[in-house]
């Protein structure tokens, strides 16, 4: 949640010192390899260009360039985005990455087959 205040004596806007963050699962895809790449972040277009630019010998690094294909809002609770990311990467299905991009699913069709 964010909120702008304005401070009364000098007009100035000002966030106050509370901010909560909304974590996404973000989809990346590479088109020289042909490949997909699931992660969680509170900013998916900068972990986009980070795995685009980062030094470290990394697996994004391998691949490059990434296009980000698809993101869906999780919740504030990182849990529950680190949650859904290991369900996807554990299906180990390049058809479900490509359902989810191709059907926009949501965080409400995880949370149902999670907690079935």
């Amino acid at each position: 949640m964010v909120r702008v205040q304005e401070e009364e004596q000098t007009g100035r806007q000002f966030l106050p010192a509370f901010f909560i963050a909304m974590f996404y699962i973000y989809f990346l895809y590479s088109i020289s390899s042909d490949k997909y790449y699931i992660g969680h972040s509170n900013d998916p277009e900068r972990r986009m260009v980070e795995h685009n630019t980062t030094d470290f010998n990394t697996f994004t690094k391998k691949w490059r360039p990434w296009k980000l294909v698809y993101s869906f809002r999780v919740s504030p609770d990182r849990g529950d985005a680190l949650k859904i990311e290991r369900f996807i990467k554990k299906q180990k299905s390049r058809k479900l990455i490509e359902k989810i991009i191709s059907e926009n699913l949501s965080y409400k069709h995880f949370m149902k087959i999670l907690t079935k």
